[in-house]
């Protein structure tokens, strides 16, 4: 049987400020990317969110981003990578304080927003997430975009790769996701969501905006938690994976 993991990213808030249903969404995810700080979330947050999670099995990685709570970690930023690499590793011994507290552990790391597209091609900002990664635990598996320059450099220095692909965002022909910015980065119809996270799991193909086919191996499909309606769309996703035969399960 096919099987496929079902993500989202949680704890997206900051002191009264909550933008991500954490609840509601843990309930139909098997892993949970969740902030830790830079980007959005904060302690209390983090330790709630952790909390929830290790209660219904849920599996936490930590989501790691550019320092750019005003720019919700999605403004193209330069890091030296010494200085990255370091705020990597900060990130996710933050996020393993509350996960061990919980009775749980980070099991992954995925980049968050610019940071995540930043390293599809940038080996040097890759390579610097990567040795942040080397510095918080060695074992740890990355997620990331398939055919990326994180995904190779992490592979080469011995931590397990895990590729990822979108229900909810428009793809280039080349395989990249279409910046935010554009027009049509973001899939709205519920119905097309539903559709794609299907094909996706089932055949590991999806269309481009340009219409054309594009081979992407999967073995994590992310459903976004910031955009309205996302419980119930991704309870839609999840009840028509399970009923076309693909078993919804964690990576890690």
């Amino acid at each position: 049987m096919t099987s496929i993991d079902l993500n989202a990213d949680l704890g997206e808030g900051f002191g009264r400020w909550r933008l991500t249903d954490d609840e509601q969404l843990l309930s139909v995810v098997t892993s949970a990317n969740v902030a830790c700080g830079f980007h959005a979330g904060d302690a209390a947050t983090m330790r709630r969110v952790c909390e929830l999670a290790a209660e219904r099995g849920v599996r936490i990685g930590a989501q790691v981003s550019y320092r750019d709570l005003a720019g919700f970690g999605r403004r193209a930023m330069d890091v030296p990578s010494d200085e990255l690499a370091a705020e990597v590793a900060y990130q996710i011994g933050a996020l393993e304080v509350f996960t061990r507290a919980a009775g749980a552990r980070v099991a992954y790391v995925k980049p968050h927003g610019a940071l995540y597209n930043r390293v599809v091609h940038d080996e040097e900002q890759a390579r610097a997430v990567v040795d942040g990664v080397l510095l918080a635990d060695a074992t740890l598996p990355v997620l990331g975009l398939p055919g990326s320059r994180f995904l190779d450099v992490a592979e080469k220095a011995g931590l397990p790769v895990v590729t990822e692909a979108f229900a909810d965002r428009a793809y280039t022909d080349e395989g990249t996701l279409v910046p935010r910015g554009q027009d049509g980065a973001v899939i709205t119809d519920p119905g097309a969501v539903v559709e794609r996270s299907v094909r996706l799991a089932r055949s590991g193909v999806v269309a481009s905006r340009s219409g054309r086919d594009i081979g992407v191996r999967a073995r994590s499909l992310c459903v976004h938690g910031d955009t309205p309606g996302a419980v119930d769309l991704a309870r839609r996703v999840r009840t028509r994976l399970e009923a076309s035969g693909v078993r919804v399960e964690a990576f890690a």
